[in-house]
This record gives C-alpha cells, structure tokens and sequence, in this order.
C-alpha cells in the first residue's frame, strides 16, 4: 500500500498547484457572493442583471465543479489508503487510475489560466497592405474563424461589417460565444500573412497580403473594467451601411474614441443610436483590456494606444498557396501542408500549438 499511497500523495501535490494556479479558491469566493445576491427577495425586479449574474454563476460552476469533485475523490482515497485494508487495494488502484484520467483531462486547462481565458471574445479583422487581394484575405480570414466556431457549435454574431471596394471586406467585427474562447483565440492575435496567385491582376502574379486580426475578451459589464467619461469621445453619425431604411437616414451610427490611447471604435449596425453605443461601448472596453495584457499595464491612464500595421515584418503567421502550400506560425514554429483544411475552419491543431508554445515560454 505504501507505493500506492506515494502515487497518490504526488497527485494529490499536483492538484493542489493546478488549484492555484487556476485560482479555484478565489472564484469559488465569487460564485458564493453571487448566490448569496441571487438569494435576495428583489433579485429578479431586474430582470437584465439577474439574468447575467445566473449567466455568471453558470460560466463559473462549469470551471470549479470539476476541480471541487476531483480533490473530493482524491481525499477521500487517501483516507481509505491510509486505513491500509489490502482487500480494497484493487479497488483503490482502479479509483486511482480513474482519477489521474480525469487530471489529465482537466490539466488542459493549465493552458488556460489567463484574466480573461474564459471569456468570450470579439475579433475585429482589417485589412492590410495588399489592395484588392488583402480585403479578399480578410473575408477568408473571417471565413475561417466562422468555420473553426461552427465546428466547435459556438455562437457566432457579426457586430461590424464593412465591404471592400471590388470583394471581400475592408473590416469586420464578429463575437463568438463559448467556454474559453478567448483563451483558445487569443493566439491568433496579430498579423496574418497570404502568398499566392493573385485573382485581381490580369498577369494572375503572385501576390503577397495582410490582415490584422485583433482577438479581444469581451467585457460587456462596466464594472469589470472602468473607464472615465472625461476621458471619451462620442460622435454620431448617419450609417452608411445596411440595415433598413430607418438606419440609413438617421444619426444612428456612433464613433467613441478614447483619449488617451486614441483606440477609435465605430458601430453602425443597430437600428438605434443606443444599441449602438452599448455595443461600441463593449468592444472599447474589451480593446482596453486587450491592451492592459500586451503592455501588462494596471491603469487605462498608462496604455499606449496599438500601433502595429499590417504589413511585412509584422507577421504572426504566413499561410503560402503558391508555390508551394504551407501554414507556418513563426512563434510555436509549428506548420502544416494542410492550407485548405486550416482555412476551412480545422484550427485546433495550430491553436493547441500556441497554447503549448505559451506554456512554456511563461
């Protein structure tokens, strides 16, 4: 029983570092605040609020149930390992097998422990240098990353759209909605690279373009990030966009900027200049954030606005169609022939590459 009990001392060790590491304790503090908001007499008089904080309550139950049932098990082996009867011992092996299955399932989620990992996100993608060929890049892009979340039955909604001058898309914004999205996504922040024979030019030459893709986690509550209203300006506008008559002849389009960053959003796909706004409002917050994480900032006062283009030298990735095919990450180094299926939406393998390569370089 004795190298029974080591086996299952040293699991019990490494659950422990995965609970801190995730921060189990600390949401299980904030699932409990919000039962106990959930219990009060005029918890549904707003209906709205109630509803996100159930959303909340469910979002976190998701992630510590597992935790809070694994090192349950596991304590309760140990009790029986430590009384020693040798006619369980088959038993207690067999649980214990049982168990270091469910951790090894569980422990992907070490991959995960970001602020934000279990967030939505909303991706806004632009397009970059390359004219006619990079906005038809980034309707390929946007076409992917709709794919990979049909694959996986996310929800999927387009917040922005805007049509390129001959085809694709000048920029887009779309939110997709599922456990730990941003923290699958976030490496596909950045710089996306095409190479092949260009559609639009009458020679059919190889072309080379970019798209900027930025992946953020989307912070819909005000609380959980708070920005002055000195420190932001609102236009608003007639939309130019569809959407109805009553959206194309009315100042319901709004642009916020905020000052200190000079981060510009712009939303005009709501018939209202409310709805508008809101939406504006989720997406600044959720760039802000984003932002606090690259330049591991504490105070909005302190970002520095984004300043990378869409070009040569800034790339994450280079997805080549000619000569030759290849999808190449140039931070985990990892690559595929398989251009087509990874455009077609089969992204786990790039993304569960980012996460390893993240991983390690912490």
């Amino acid at each position: 029983m004795e190298e029974l009990q080591k086996s299952a001392a040293n699991l019990e060790s490494q659950v422990a570092k995965a609970l801190s590491k995730l921060r189990i304790k600390s949401l299980t503090d904030q699932l409990d605040e919000l039962e106990t908001v959930s219990r009060q007499p005029d918890f549904w008089s707003d209906h709205n609020n109630a509803s996100n904080v159930m959303q909340e309550m469910a979002r976190i139950k998701s992630r510590v149930e597992p935790w809070h049932k694994i090192n349950s098990e596991l304590s309760d082996l140990l009790g029986l390992i430590e009384i020693g009867d040798q006619k369980l011992r088959t038993e207690l092996e067999q649980q214990l097998a049982k168990i270091e299955q469910d951790f090894g399932t569980l422990k992907e989620e070490l991959k995960l422990n970001g602020p934000y990992d279990d967030h939505d996100a909303i991706l806004s993608l632009s397009a970059g240098a390359g004219g006619t060929d990079a906005q038809d890049w980034t309707q390929m892009l946007f076409r992917m990353y709709v794919r990979w979340a049909e694959k996986h039955n996310l929800k999927i909604s387009t917040i922005e759209e805007t049509a390129g001058d001959e085809a694709g898309l000048k920029n887009a914004v779309l939110e997709i909605s599922g456990k730990f999205v941003y923290g699958k996504l976030r490496g596909e922040h950045g710089v996306h690279r095409l190479v092949r024979l260009s559609p639009y030019n009458a020679d059919h030459l190889r072309q080379t373009s970019f798209a900027k893709v930025e992946v953020m986690p989307k912070i819909a509550k005000p609380e959980d990030l708070l920005i002055d209203e000195r420190d932001l300006k609102v236009d608003v506008y007639r939309s130019g966009g569809h959407g109805g008559q009553s959206v194309n002849t009315t100042d319901s389009a709004v642009r916020i900027t905020h000052l200190p960053t000079g981060v510009v959003v712009a939303i005009q796909n709501e018939r209202s200049q409310l709805q508008n706004k809101e939406m504006a409002m989720t997406v600044l917050r959720s760039r802000l954030a984003q932002l606090q994480l690259e330049q591991h900032q504490q105070n909005l006062a302190e970002l520095k606005g984004p300043n990378q283009s869409a070009e040569w030298g800034n790339q994450i990735r280079s997805y080549v169609l000619h000569p030759y095919k290849q999808v190449k990450d140039l931070r985990s180094k990892y690559e595929t022939s398989n251009v087509d299926e990874v455009l077609d939406g089969d992204l786990d393998n790039v993304i569960d590459a980012f996460l390893e390569y993240s991983l390690s370089s912490k």
